[in-house]
């Protein structure tokens, strides 16, 4: 414990502070405005009478769907996927029985299939090492109410962040990360991760992620590469980038998986650039075009948007 430095401690005073603390006046306004909003989200083999079903399940629970986007993949592939919004009277009070009543249905067209509360904002956590741009912008559209989260701590292998998250009044911890004390600095970032957070969110942390680590957050990390995937995997994308002569330069959120920069796509951009560009171009560059793409990722995360079949995503914006 001595060796891994904690700027603090996580005690049971803190965790009770974190729930209470209030939102600010446009967040509170986000949650008041999804109070009786619920999202149902659902895969299953393409049929049909699936959306009648549904309609016709919210319809008889006095439910107003406000919204419903749907996807049927390709014949040889069978599959049909959605997103349905929706308000009813006294959701959180309902919601279990809401769980129950949908089973029939969901056994008679074979569902994968999940209901959230839209008011619960999801507990999230932010890691980061050096570079805060990413980092800016979450912390910026957090507190605006456009990232609805309960944002639960944010941890850096580096202290440089400290003050500007501390601030705030999100706590922060620094664990360093040695090469050689790699598995201890993550059991200490669990310790402090279990049981408080819904995501994790990579903003430009610098560090490959042990499969133990990825296997207790399955589809809840979200990490920001600093290319067009699948081009340029790995470390220093710019630099090679630059030494290919590309004409264009991105960047890809995509959910963490054991194989590197190798998980599902939630989302990317570009921008284009040209002979002229150095490296520290295409860096100041990129730098915007992260972390504008990673907070469109974490936003749909966070809104239910986002389906995943095999290694692809399906992502209702």
């Amino acid at each position: 414990m001595s060796d891994i430095k904690l700027a603090q401690s996580v005690t049971s005073e803190q965790k009770a502070d974190r729930r209470s603390r209030p939102y600010s006046d446009d967040q509170r306004h986000t949650a008041q405005e999804l109070a009786n909003r619920a999202r149902l989200l659902i895969s299953c083999p393409d049929q049909p009478g699936i959306v009648a079903a549904i309609a016709q399940f919210l319809y008889q629970r006095g439910a107003n769907i406000v919204q419903m986007d749907q996807y049927s993949a390709p014949p040889d592939v069978g599959l049909f996927f959605t997103r349905v919004e929706f308000d009813l009277p006294s959701m959180l009070q309902r919601l279990p029985e809401l769980e129950r009543a949908f089973v029939p249905v969901a056994d008679a067209f074979q569902m994968e299939w999940r209901l959230a509360p839209a008011c619960v904002p999801k507990r999230a956590a932010i890691f980061v090492s050096k570079e805060d741009h990413c980092l800016l912008e979450l912390l910026w559209q957090w507190q605006t109410g456009d990232l609805f989260m309960d944002l639960a701590m944010v941890i850096s292998n580096h202290p440089d962040a400290r003050e500007t998250v501390e601030s705030l009044g999100v706590p922060f911890y620094h664990v360093p990360v040695d090469r050689d004390r790699k598995p201890q600095a993550e059991a200490k970032q669990l310790a402090l991760l279990a049981g408080q957070v819904d995501v994790v969110i990579l903003a430009r942390y610098m560090q490959i992620l042990s499969p133990e680590f990825v296997g207790r957050f399955p589809n809840r990390i979200i990490n920001i590469h600093h290319s067009f995937l699948p081009a340029f995997v790995g470390r220093n994308p710019y630099g090679r980038a630059y030494n290919r002569g590309v004409k264009l330069i991105g960047a890809t959120a995509h959910y963490v998986t054991d194989e590197l920069d190798e998980g599902p796509i939630i989302e990317q951009d570009v921008h284009r650039v040209d002979h002229r560009a150095t490296v520290a171009d295409l860096k100041r560059i990129g730098r915007h075009v992260e972390r504008v793409v990673l907070a469109r990722a974490v936003k749909w995360h966070l809104e239910d948007r986002i389906l995943i079949h095999d290694n692809k995503t399906i992502v209702f914006a």
